[in-house]
């Protein structure tokens, strides 16, 4: 097992968190669930329990600017962010806190915070532009705005990431998409691909389901959708064959003999190391699984001219 020190000044003090960063018990995103939930304990407690709002998850600097304003807009102006942009910059904890999830595989970090008194928001995860809505929806409803009231409030970066978006779209729609497991994002994903990119989705397979986090993501996925729980990749990969999707989302590993087979792919740790969250980068992430299929089409044509 791997274990990694994080390391963080904190009232002058040197402190060090022990956690396993190796991804080998359920999936690699699962060092991240571990590092926060190390570092839970050293949180502050809140001095009072007026409501506070934290957004749980690693996001890139520009997408947490980018929330930042839209919260402004929203009138929630005490928000903080988990891991922050500084080591050194510990949010408060205690009942006034409101979790949000920005990354859907943070079970442990979650279990952590409520322990502390914080209360998670049910939500779907800010992934395509219903579900960042949603997602700002559902923090605003805890300080009584109305949906109608954030959607008016958003309606320009919804209106850009609209636009942004039908570009790439007619390069996905149609298109049969089979999810391997591997970092837990599989659902949400699957729910922007088809609500709003009209993939057909063949099977969304993922290592690990926490119904209490993917309560809204589930509900929105159709009923004739097969899920499947768990890591058994020989059957998994026996039903990519035989289902020869135009589109699978697997690990690096699994990529390249199915690349070999005709079968075109999308790395999805691709997926976790790329801003994809929020309104303005919604156009981005459709375009993660159209350029391989837009590859392929440009390959074809020119093995005829």
């Amino acid at each position: 097992m791997l274990l990694r020190d994080y390391k963080r000044v904190h009232d002058n003090r040197l402190r060090i968190s022990a956690f396993s960063g190796s991804g080998i018990e359920t999936t690699f995103t699962q060092g991240e669930d571990q590092c926060l939930a190390s570092m839970v304990p050293d949180l502050p407690t809140a001095q009072d329990s007026s409501l506070r709002l934290m957004v749980v998850g690693t996001l890139a600097d520009i997408v947490e600017e980018q929330f930042r304003r839209h919260f402004a807009q929203l009138g929630i102006t005490e928000v903080d962010f988990f891991p922050a942009a500084r080591a050194d910059d510990l949010p408060a904890v205690g009942p006034g806190t409101r979790i949000l999830l920005a990354q859907p595989y943070l079970s442990d970090t979650v279990a952590a915070l409520r322990k502390r008194g914080g209360k998670l928001i049910s939500a779907l995860y800010p992934l395509g532009i219903q579900g960042t809505l949603a997602w700002f929806q559902a923090a605003a409803e805890e300080w009584g705005c109305s949906a109608e009231t954030v959607q008016e409030a958003l309606a320009i970066p919804i209106a850009r990431a609209q636009k942004a978006l039908s570009r790439v779209r007619s390069s996905l729609e149609g298109k049969s998409l089979q999810f391997l497991p591997d970092s837990q994002l599989e659902i949400p994903l699957a729910r922007f691909l088809s609500e709003e990119c009209g993939m057909s989705l063949v099977e969304v397979a993922t290592p690990f389901i926490d119904q209490s986090l993917m309560a809204e993501e589930l509900a929105r996925l159709a009923e004739d959708v097969r899920l499947v729980e768990g890591a058994d990749l020989d059957s998994a990969l026996a039903r990519v064959r035989a289902n020869r999707p135009d589109l699978t989302v697997c690990g690096m590993g699994i990529a390249n003999p199915l690349e070999a087979e005709g079968l075109r792919t999308k790395w999805s740790i691709e997926l976790v190391f790329t801003p994809i969250q929020g309104f303005d980068q919604v156009a981005d992430l459709a375009g993660l699984f159209s350029r391989p299929l837009v590859r392929e089409r440009q390959l074809e044509v020119g093995s005829w001219s």
